[in-house]
């Protein structure tokens, strides 16, 4: 008997790995939002995010988990960011160090700032865990629209986070 449970349970984990992989979150279209945010950590995420804002589909872009060591100046060189955007549009978060904080931070940013709704922009695979973190972590009156910039995961990337979205879940006390 117990044998039997172990197998379903193994290819219960091995079935939800491999739906997992295979329909990884995929780019948002044409949505317009208060705002965009961003968790550093992934290429081309930032990018997005500040092509978001440069077309019109969000006012406002907040990066969550900038290295506290990084100015400002340092940010907008390296993203080709004007003064003048920086200043409008751009806000930093210097708190967060991980998927569960950057939650925290942008709960925190969304609330000052009265955000109804925004567009999370993070890598496909990061995307299940980072809107469900941020979800637990905001007003359940704010809409999250996922917008996942595509990457080319390795197989032990894909497992290590499969395997963090479980790890996560179970902590929310939500389903995977």
């Amino acid at each position: 008997m117990i044998l039997r449970f172990a197998a379903f349970l193994l290819l219960a984990y091995a079935l939800g790995f491999l739906g997992f992989a295979v329909t990884l979150p995929q780019p948002l279209g044409d949505v317009e939002t208060d705002a965009v945010v961003v968790p550093t950590g992934g290429s081309g995420r930032i990018a997005r995010g500040l092509e978001i804002v440069r077309e019109g589909k969000a006012g406002r872009m907040f990066v969550s988990g900038v290295d506290p060591e990084v100015k400002p100046q340092e940010f907008a060189a390296q993203f080709g960011v004007a003064g003048r955007e920086m200043d409008c549009c751009v806000t930093l978060g210097f708190l967060a160090v991980d998927t569960r904080s950057n939650a925290g931070e942008v709960a925190q940013w969304v609330s000052e700032n009265e955000i109804e709704d925004l567009r999370l922009v993070t890598t496909d695979w990061h995307m299940r865990r980072a809107a469900g973190e941020i979800r637990g972590a905001i007003p359940d009156t704010v809409v999250i629209y996922e917008d996942a910039v595509p990457s080319s995961p390795d197989l032990q990337q894909l497992f290590l986070e499969y395997n963090k979205l479980l790890a996560s879940s179970v902590s929310q006390g939500m389903p995977a």
